[in-house]
């Protein structure tokens, strides 16, 4: 008679400790969350405001909505993964629960708070630099030189129109505001492993950090606010009321400071547009999906081209943003998988 011991008693049990040996890797990205999060506690003192989240709109929906992309994306990549082998509804719930572990469920939601807490701070250090002067004037400048003292966007009028590209532009450039989470939550669900989605989210991490750099070392506002009339004769889209509103909002903030919706939105100096899109394309690369790659190289060309056009930033902005992209993904790969040290 065999006296072999089962298999699965030689482990030890799978108890919280053996759980934090196998996540520990999350632990410098949350470092990096935590000081950020001094650096705006910091500033916070500085400019003599509180954090906010004015509507709920900076914290509370995007988690919200993030969390909704998770659900919806979970249930996709298991329909997807059943379907393989003959879809049936019992073999559906096997695959959800061989892939979706309690593990990887706390992996994913951690890291999507660690996300928004880091957006939450980069969106209010970015309202404060109101109070800092701008460098508009030298931009504008900068950018009639490069083109033999003539205007970017000016240019890009006379050669696409004002009327239709305008609305063309506009829809391509207000893509972002949807692209954004979708990005994030496709990486933690549908990469196959939880480790490698966490490279993305953190390089989108490093995106925010490294563009609020950028704009507290040059504050700017951008081409529309500081040259108004080189915009004039585009035809008027959801940007034109977004752009005036972002004017108001700082006006606000500066003319009263505490009241409770002061709040604002207005920064040039990168591109962040062009980062995150950027930073997409280059994950993308990273993960080896060529069709997608190809796809976000498109994309991204023509988000550089509606970037100018409709007035949000000057031509220096937008390899600034190539440059954020490149040192995120870097500093992505770094926080998430370090070089090993050799023995």
């Amino acid at each position: 008679m065999s006296s072999a011991v089962p298999p699965q008693a030689t482990h030890a049990p799978d108890g919280p400790s053996s759980l934090v040996r196998r996540v520990r890797w999350i632990v410098p990205l949350w470092a990096v969350v935590a000081a950020f999060a001094i650096v705006t506690y910091v500033r916070s003192r500085q400019v003599d405001l509180p954090m906010r989240d004015p509507g709920g709109t900076i914290f509370t929906l995007r988690l919200a909505t993030s969390l909704s992309l998770f659900v919806v994306l979970v249930l996709v990549d298991c329909t997807i993964r059943t379907r393989r082998r003959g879809w049936s509804f019992p073999r559906w719930v096997r695959t959800f629960r061989r892939r979706w572990t309690g593990e990887r469920i706390f992996l994913v939601l951690s890291g999507l708070l660690a996300y928004h807490v880091v957006y939450a701070c980069y969106r209010n250090l970015k309202s404060w630099i109101a109070f800092r002067d701008v460098h508009d004037e030298q931009l504008l400048r900068f950018d009639r030189d490069l083109f033999g003292g003539h205007s970017p966007a000016v240019l890009l009028h006379d050669l696409l129109g004002e009327d239709t590209a305008a609305h063309v532009l506009h829809v391509i450039y207000e893509s972002f505001s949807w692209i954004v989470p979708v990005s994030f939550v496709a990486a933690l669900v549908l990469v196959p492993r939880i480790k490698e989605g966490y490279v993305f989210l953190a390089s989108a991490m490093w995106v925010w950090i490294l563009g609020l750099a950028s704009y507290y070392l040059i504050p700017s506002l951008g081409p529309f606010a500081t040259a108004p009339e080189e915009f004039a004769g585009l035809a008027r889209t959801g940007i034109t009321e977004t752009q005036e509103k972002y004017l108001a909002q700082r006006a606000h903030l500066l003319a009263d400071p505490q009241a409770h919706d002061a709040f604002a939105s207005i920064s040039a100096f990168a591109s962040l547009h062009v980062g995150f899109t950027c930073m997409i394309l280059l994950m993308m690369h990273y993960y080896g999906f060529r069709l997608a790659t190809r796809v976000m190289t498109v994309y991204l060309a023509v988000v550089m081209v509606s970037t100018i056009y409709l007035g949000w930033h000057f031509v220096v902005d937008v390899p600034a943003g190539v440059v954020v992209a490149y040192l995120a993904v870097r500093l992505g790969r770094l926080t998430v998988r370090p070089p090993r040290r050799s023995a």
